[in-house]
């Protein structure tokens, strides 16, 4: 069951509403990739006090207003080994493009558009705090971008 503005860890009770959403949304979305909730609360929780260090008032206004946060679903994952992997957006058939863990054998994503992929692997990487490799069409290596604090 995912946390919500209702329903959420006790470490975050005493977070203003904008940083506790954005931990809110964080920590579902790092359980969703497989991250425990004793992981998922204090790197959500530190990620959401420097997103609120560095948004505007108006970005933390609108973000109250108009974010969804992220649904949690099944925490289970054949392949836990993957979740310390960095990420990649790499070419897949002729016109889309794959988000998937390095080493994975299936994507997690597809996209039709290169910079909706590269938005959602950088979602992914940051939230991990692994790696994002992006790649050209040829499969070379495009950029290489560290979140590892």
């Amino acid at each position: 069951m995912p946390w919500n503005m209702n329903d959420y860890p006790n470490s975050l009770i005493n977070l203003n509403k904008a940083t506790k959403k954005k931990a809110i949304d964080i920590a579902n979305a790092l359980i969703y990739e497989g991250y425990s909730d004793g992981r998922a609360i204090p790197i959500a929780t530190e990620q959401a006090k420097k997103w609120y260090d560095n948004a505007s008032e108006k970005q933390r206004e609108d973000y109250i207003k108009n974010e969804e946060l992220t649904k949690r679903k099944s925490t289970n994952h054949s392949r836990p080994e993957l979740l310390d992997q960095q990420e990649m957006v790499v070419p897949y058939n002729r016109n889309q493009w794959a988000v998937q863990s390095k080493d994975a054998k299936k994507p997690t994503k597809l996209f039709d558009d290169k910079e909706d992929a590269i938005n959602y692997g950088k979602k992914i990487a940051k939230n991990k705090m692994t790696g994002l490799i992006i790649q050209k069409q040829d499969g070379s290596n495009q950029n290489i971008i560290d979140y590892q604090e």
